[in-house]
């Protein structure tokens, strides 16, 4: 049998289904590889299942330029903690996990929009704290979402969802920024000016995948685009997003509100964002259901088992 290993603890059913085919470690820390383990993935293992933040970079690679593993089996559909170049430079294939992520995703968009814009973790807190004194006709005004103006930065399968959810569910007018003009099956318009998108809209949604092309694409000009009510979300990555212009945005009532489920030093949060009540901060909790990640870890599975029996893989990245 090859050797596989697991860089994290997985759901059993996944981890039972690797071991029908598999010789299988599974690594029982929950944060991600470090240096050494990194190196020692590649160099021990026939085969490797990795998440988010264990970073396979170009020196990892470097390092172990003859590696005995030769695929690894993304858990996650976002994949830039992998320099892909150099793992197929040294002869490692790669793959991912699209799909089974979308609706989970696109749900925790709308939570976060929700959320923002009816200020529910400031309300919760304040009952958390004992300070409520109880219902009142202006207590805590937010923002209606229905009927409002979406933009979306990135219509993939999860933008898609996302757009879908607020057209059908709340009626609301669709924008979107993209490479390429969708084909969909509600209205929707293509803006090709990301700043100006942003001007015209009650929410920004951020669902780029990361890398160095998407790097601090939403900056202090773009958050000085959005109109003072406006709220940002990001569901995507959390590089995308210049942190601290953010947060100058956010202080100075530049816009409205954010939420939050990834963050750009993840999982580092800076003080001065956990400090303003006008933001919502999630624990990056966009897959986080077990039938969600058993997916996720069943597909990546079907991918070994493809590579293994040297067939095409399903999810090359």
């Amino acid at each position: 049998m090859k050797k596989l290993f697991i860089s994290r603890p997985l759901p059993e059913v996944v981890v039972t289904a690797a071991r029908q085919v598999f010789d299988v470690v599974v690594r029982q820390e929950t944060l991600p590889l470090d240096q050494e383990e990194l190196r020692a993935a590649l160099a021990e293992y026939d085969v490797v299942l990795p998440t988010l933040g264990d970073a396979f970079d170009a020196a990892v690679f470097a390092d172990v330029p003859e590696p005995r593993c030769k695929l690894l089996a993304n858990f996650g559909v976002g994949f830039n903690h992998i320099d892909v170049s150099a793992a197929r430079a040294a002869g490692v294939e790669v793959t991912n996990t699209p799909g089974a992520v979308t609706d989970a995703t696109a749900d925790i968009a709308m939570t976060l929009m929700l959320m923002s814009a009816r200020r529910a973790a400031e309300g919760e807190r304040l009952v958390r704290s004992g300070q409520w004194e109880g219902w009142h006709p202006t207590q805590m005004l937010g923002m209606h979402l229905t009927q409002k103006t979406v933009a979306i930065a990135g219509m993939g399968r999860i933008g898609q969802a996302i757009a879908q959810r607020c057209h059908f569910g709340f009626g609301m007018k669709v924008l979107y920024w993209n490479r390429s003009e969708k084909q969909l099956s509600f209205d929707a318009e293509r803006v090709t000016s990301l700043a100006e998108m942003a001007a015209r809209a009650d929410v920004v949604v951020a669902a780029v995948p990361g890398g160095v092309d998407t790097r601090h694409l939403f900056d202090a000009d773009v958050f000085a685009a959005m109109q003072s009510h406006a709220h940002f979300i990001n569901i995507s990555r959390g590089e995308v997003v210049d942190e601290q212009a953010l947060v100058a945005a956010l202080q100075a009532g530049v816009i409205g509100g954010a939420g939050l489920d990834v963050y750009e030093f993840e999982p580092e949060v800076p003080e001065a964002l956990r400090d303003l009540d006008n933001v919502t901060l999630l624990p990056h909790l966009g897959t986080a259901a077990l039938e969600v990640r058993t997916q996720m870890g069943l597909m990546a599975v079907d991918n070994l088992r493809a590579f293994t029996a040297k067939k095409p893989l399903p999810n090359r990245v």
